[in-house]
C-alpha cells in the first residue's frame, strides 16, 4: 500500500513539473497593473491596432446638482481651448419657518451678517488673488429649488441681479485654508465675505416673521438670493470651487438683544443665527460658459483622422474612435486589449496651460446609433456601482515619463471582453467616444449573457470630474509620438 502511494506522488509532481516546463511567460500591460497571469500553455504574442480620431464639440446639457462642487471665475489665457466664464446663484435659508430673530424688535443691535462659503480649492493660476463680487437677485427672476438649470445655457435663463451686497473681497489663494477661530466656530476652508451694514440691517431688523421670514416662499420673495462672480481684471486665469452643501457654507447673522442679557450688569452677548443651503428647499444655479473661437481646438474640430484631439471637462469637448481592424481581427485568446490616449505636452515650459491641469478621469463608452446614445463599452464596462469594476476598466489618469518629457497623462482603459466577444461570437461593434464627464447619464446595457435588456448608469461628480476642471489635449490615431492605440496582448487557439 504504501508503495502504491510513493509511486502516485512521484507521477504527481512529475505532472506538474510538465505542465510548467511548458509553460510561456507573457508580460506585464503597459499600464503596469500586471493583470495578465504570469504563466500559461499558449505562446502569448501582441499587436497594435491602428484607430481613427476626431474631436467634436459637446453642447450637452451639463446640470450641476446642488451637493456638486460649484466654480466660479474666468480663464482667458488659454490658447488651446478658448476662454471660460463662471459664475453662481443661490439661496440661503433659516432652518425653520416662520423665523424670528430673538428677544423684541426694539431692543435689537445690528452687530453684522457675514456671507461665508466652503472653499474647496482652485484651479489655474493661484498666484495672484481674485476679487469676489456679491449682488443681489432680482425680484424678477425666481430661483427655484424644484428645477435644475442647463450650467452652458445662462443666456437662457437670464438671471439678473441688481444691488451690490458687498464691497469687493479679495480672496489670496495663500490664506485661503487658514483655520478660523472665535467664540462660534473653529473651522478652515472657509471665504468670509462681510456684507454691507444695510444688509444687515435688513436680514436683522427689516424682515420678521410676519413678512420675508414667514415662509420660505415669501423669503424668495423678499430676497431671491445671491450672485457670486469673479471680477477678471484681477486674476483672469482661476476658477474657484465652493461647495454649497457643506456645513462650512452659510449666511450668519451677528446681533445683540434684550433675550441675550448675561446676570452681570445687564451686558448683552453677542450671537449669531445661521442660514444655510439644502439640496431640497434652496434653488442654485451654476453657469460655465465656454468660448472655444480663434483656439487651436476649434481648429481641430471634425477633422476625421486627426493627429490631435481635444477633450474638455464638461461642458466640453468629445473624442470620436474608429478601430478599422478589429471587426476583422482573426478569432484569437484575447488576454488584453487596452485603449492607450496620452497627452501631447507643450513645448513651452512657461504656458499657463501648464496650470490647467488635465481630468482626473476619462470615459470611455460605445456609440449606439440605433438610439443616438453613448452606453457602455459591452461585457468591460459593469457601472459605477461596482467600484472594483470601475476601476479596473480605466480611465483614471496617471503620469508618466515618455518621449522626453515628465509627467504625461496619460489614459488607459480595458476593453478585452468587448473585443473578445466582437471576434469569437460576432458581437456588434461599436464607434466609441471618449470624454470627461461630471453628471452624465448613459445607456447601460448588463454583460453577455444578460445583454438582452437594458437601463441607465449614471456618472456623477463624485466618481469623475468637479464641473469645468481638467482639459487635455491628447495624441490622435496618426500622430507620431502620442500615438492613440489598441494595443492587444493574444494567444492562437
Amino acid at each position: 500500500m504504501a508503495s502504491n502511494n510513493i509511486v502516485k506522488n512521484i507521477a504527481v509532481i512529475l505532472f506538474i513539473g510538465f505542465i510548467f516546463s511548458a509553460c510561456t511567460r507573457i508580460g506585464t500591460t503597459e499600464m503596469g497593473l500586471g493583470l495578465l497571469p504570469s504563466m500559461d500553455s499558449f505562446s502569448t504574442k501582441d499587436t497594435i491596432l491602428d484607430v481613427e480620431t476626431e474631436t467634436v464639440d459637446r453642447p450637452d446639457s451639463l446640470r450641476i446638482y446642488g451637493s456638486d462642487d460649484h466654480v466660479v471665475g474666468t480663464l482667458t489665457n488659454d490658447p488651446i481651448f478658448g476662454t471660460t466664464t463662471a459664475s453662481m446663484y443661490f439661496q440661503l435659508k433659516p432652518t425653520y419657518f416662520p423665523f424670528y430673530i430673538r428677544g423684541t424688535k426694539d431692543s435689537v443691535i445690528v452687530d453684522s451678517a457675514v456671507l461665508i462659503l466652503s472653499y474647496k480649492g482652485f484651479y489655474g493660476d493661484s498666484t495672484k488673488p481674485v476679487t469676489l463680487n456679491v449682488r443681489r437677485i432680482s425680484t424678477t427672476t425666481p430661483l427655484t429649488a424644484d428645477s435644475t438649470v442647463a450650467s452652458n445655457y445662462p443666456e437662457f435663463y437670464n438671471i439678473q441681479t441688481d444691488a451690490s451686497l458687498a464691497n469687493t473681497f479679495t480672496l489670496d489663494f495663500a490664506h485661503a485654508r487658514d483655520s478660523v477661530i472665535n467664540r462660534f466656530e473653529a473651522a478652515n476652508n472657509q471665504i468670509r465675505i462681510p456684507l454691507n451694514k444695510s444688509v444687515a440691517d435688513l436680514f436683522i431688523k427689516g424682515f420678521d416673521s410676519t413678512t420675508a421670514y414667514k415662509t420660505d416662499t415669501t423669503l424668495r420673495q423678499y430676497f431671491p438670493g445671491f450672485a457670486l462672480t469673479a471680477n477678471a481684471s484681477s486674476n483672469n486665469n482661476v476658477l474657484v470651487r465652493i461647495n454649497l452643501l457643506d456645513t462650512n457654507t452659510k449666511l450668519a447673522l451677528y446681533y445683540k438683544t434684550n433675550s441675550t442679557t448675561s446676570t452681570l450688569a445687564g451686558a448683552r452677548d453677542t450671537v449669531v443665527d445661521y442660514f444655510k443651503f439644502t439640496v431640497y428647499d434652496n434653488g442654485d444655479a451654476n453657469f460655465i460658459k465656454r468660448n472655444r473661437a480663434g483656439s487651436e481646438a476649434a481648429r481641430h474640430f471634425g477633422i476625421a483622422k486627426d493627429s490631435l484631439v481635444y477633450v474638455q471637462t464638461s461642458p466640453g469637448t468629445i473624442v470620436k474612435i474608429k478601430v478599422p481592424g478589429l471587426k476583422n481581427f482573426a478569432n484569437k485568446i484575447i488576454h488584453r486589449a487596452e485603449l492607450i490616449a496620452e497627452q501631447v505636452p507643450t513645448t513651452n515650459p512657461n504656458a499657463f496651460e501648464a496650470l490647467w491641469t488635465p481630468p482626473s478621469y476619462l470615459f470611455l463608452g460605445a456609440y449606439d446609433s440605433a438610439s443616438n446614445m453613448i452606453r457602455n463599452v459591452p461585457n468591460d464596462y459593469q457601472g459605477t456601482v461596482n467600484a472594483a469594476q470601475f476601476a479596473r476598466f480605466g480611465g483614471k489618469v496617471v503620469y508618466k515619463s515618455i518621449q522626453g518629457f515628465d509627467n504625461v497623462a496619460t489614459y488607459n482603459f480595458d476593453i478585452s471582453r468587448y473585443m473578445q466577444g466582437v471576434i469569437s461570437r460576432k458581437d456588434s461593434a461599436f464607434d466609441l467616444r471618449i470624454m470627461a464627464p461630471v453628471n452624465d447619464s448613459i445607456k447601460y446595457v448588463p454583460p453577455y449573457p444578460y445583454n438582452l435588456s437594458g437601463g441607465v448608469d449614471y456618472l456623477s461628480s463624485y466618481s469623475a470630474n468637479a464641473p469645468a476642471i481638467g482639459r487635455v489635449r491628447l495624441g490622435g490615431g496618426s500622430h507620431s509620438k502620442f500615438k492613440m492605440r489598441l494595443h492587444v496582448y493574444y494567444s492562437n487557439l
